[in-house]
């Protein structure tokens, strides 16, 4: 199969969901999976993947799932079974739940569910670093795979805050996350479920009529709509002046591009993004 991809914008894009970037991938081993790639720039990669009920990937010798890179997988409908094929470590996420995990962990996933599975993916640093399937052939294939942790049994629950710290899945769901109020004329509240030296995402919702403050940020930010219509508005030339995108659709920004958030509709809006390498804009 073909590689992966590499979706790149040289200025604020929109990214309608007929128009992201369809790729498939896998073989008789690793099983296949769809994707649909938004953004795969020199700083962040952003995808959406799915699986029908009763699919899953696991990896072969040609598609290694271990990477050098963050990543976080967020459920945008089903539930993913995510396994650890190294140490045997199982995680349910279901939909509006994330899990995140870093570089050098072996990864599979199951659709544990009877609809059809789709994940919102942000990884960094993206492919481009040669992070992903260039990195993950230097390492040796795993030749055996384990999906329980029996030596944890007679453990639990009475040792499982050690259990959990010690796993190499962090679930996020709406109690894990770092809250921040950011904005001086327009504070918002925006939810961070990953900040790292490498990737920062979060999630963000607007009531009706609300705006945000204009913003910069010191990487690239790739974005996801969740639910209702969001306005956005850039100051770039050549660029529209705004945007307006519906569920499903994303949105590209290059690092330091100034943006804005509009609610102008009736009903909440509610959006992921992604940012790498740094949030804060230098």
């Amino acid at each position: 199969m073909a590689p992966s991809p590499r979706p790149t914008f040289d200025k604020p894009t929109a990214i309608p969901f007929e128009l992201a970037t369809r790729h498939l991938w896998g073989d008789a081993g690793s099983g296949e999976v769809l994707d649909w790639i938004y953004v795969s720039s020199s700083k962040i990669h952003q995808l959406v993947f799915g699986l029908p009920a009763g699919g899953r990937f696991r990896h072969s010798d040609a598609h290694r799932t271990i990477f050098a890179a963050d990543e976080i997988y967020y459920v945008l409908s089903g539930e993913l079974g995510l396994a650890n094929p190294e140490t045997g470590e199982v995680q349910r996420v279901r939909a509006g739940e994330a899990a995140f995990f870093r570089r050098d962990t072996w990864h599979h996933g199951f659709n544990c569910g009877t609809d059809a599975l789709r994940v919102l993916e942000f990884f960094a640093p993206p492919p481009s670093t040669g992070s992903s399937s260039a990195y993950a052939k230097t390492k040796p294939n795993l030749t055996s795979n384990r999906y329980t942790q029996d030596a944890l049994l007679g453990r639990w629950p009475m040792d499982r805050a050690q259990i959990e710290r010690e796993a190499c899945f962090t679930m996020l769901r709406d109690a894990d996350v770092l809250w921040r109020m950011e904005g001086r004329d327009n504070p918002m509240m925006v939810g961070l479920l990953v900040a790292t030296e490498h990737l920062t995402v979060g999630k963000i919702t607007l009531l009706p009529g609300q705006v945000s403050d204009i913003e910069t940020h010191g990487g690239d930010e790739s974005l996801y709509v969740l639910d209702g219509v969001l306005t956005l508005s850039v100051a770039e030339a050549g660029s529209a002046p705004w945007h307006e995108l519906k569920a499903g659709d994303g949105f590209y920004l290059p690092q330091g591009t100034a943006h804005q958030y509009r609610n102008l509709s009736e009903r909440p809006v509610s959006l992921l993004f992604g940012v790498a390498p740094q949030y804060l804009a230098r």
